[in-house]
């Protein structure tokens, strides 16, 4: 087995458990930007990590239940850190979260490596997945790796959805084809329907979508991914 594929080897069986998985490798041409590494060096590639629907609600839902770890700020990221961050220091990689300066394109980095686009609400949509995947994190590597794994599908599944319910269901038309007006979304959460409605079963319009509805979210992960809005 190479070096390349027993790093692979590695990151599958140590994240798999939690329900992390890989999802996709990114690699940077020469005068491309490029993160540096924490060597000062210039990352050659890097590596994606995410959840694939809820794949990590019930390994995050036993650590966060933990006396002490349901008190942190922000337990999701902090959950993701204690996991990857290990992995990076035996694989000699550096660790990068989307919660973490300097801010990485994480949006950007996914869109290449998955070939996906952003839905109107401008969550990236997956052919397979739909609105229901993330990404916890990204491992960087002084050396190119392979493409890892290879996308399912380069079409935009938006232009094949001819009702697009994303588009209507929002009760106070923030979601529209050109935008996704963020004040407006909050100012709603704030008020009685809003809490009663998007708050507790999550985001309607995004639960309008009907692409990979086979893994969306349960109630309980989508009320903490509401609740963490901190409105």
């Amino acid at each position: 087995m190479s070096a390349a594929a027993n790093i692979v080897s590695n990151i599958r069986a140590a994240l798999e458990p939690h329900g992390i998985f890989m999802r996709g490798t990114v690699g940077f041409a020469d005068g491309e930007t490029a993160p540096a590494l924490a060597s000062g060096a210039r990352a050659e590639s890097i590596v994606l990590l995410g959840n694939i629907g809820g794949s990590i609600w019930e390994p995050f839902s036993q650590w966060h239940a933990v006396p002490g770890n349901s008190k942190r700020h922000d337990p999701l990221d902090d959950w993701s850190k204690a996991i990857i961050r290990p992995l990076a220091e035996t694989l000699g990689a550096t660790a990068y979260f989307p919660s973490d300066t300097p801010w990485q394109p994480f949006q950007r980095w996914a869109m290449k490596a998955e070939e996906l686009k952003p839905s109107p609400l401008g969550i990236l949509i997956h052919p397979e997945y739909g609105l229901w995947h993330g990404y916890r994190g990204a491992l960087g590597f002084a050396f190119r790796l392979e493409r890892q794994p290879a996308p399912t599908s380069t079409s935009h599944p938006c232009d094949a959805c001819r009702d697009k319910p994303c588009l209507t269901r929002c009760p106070v038309g923030a979601v529209t084809p050109a935008v996704f007006d963020l004040e407006t979304c909050r100012s709603h959460l704030r008020t009685a329907i809003g809490q009663a409605g998007c708050m507790s079963g999550g985001c309607l319009a995004r639960n309008a979508c009907p692409v990979g509805a086979a893994h969306r979210y349960s109630g309980e992960q989508l009320a903490f991914h509401m609740a963490a809005l901190n409105l």
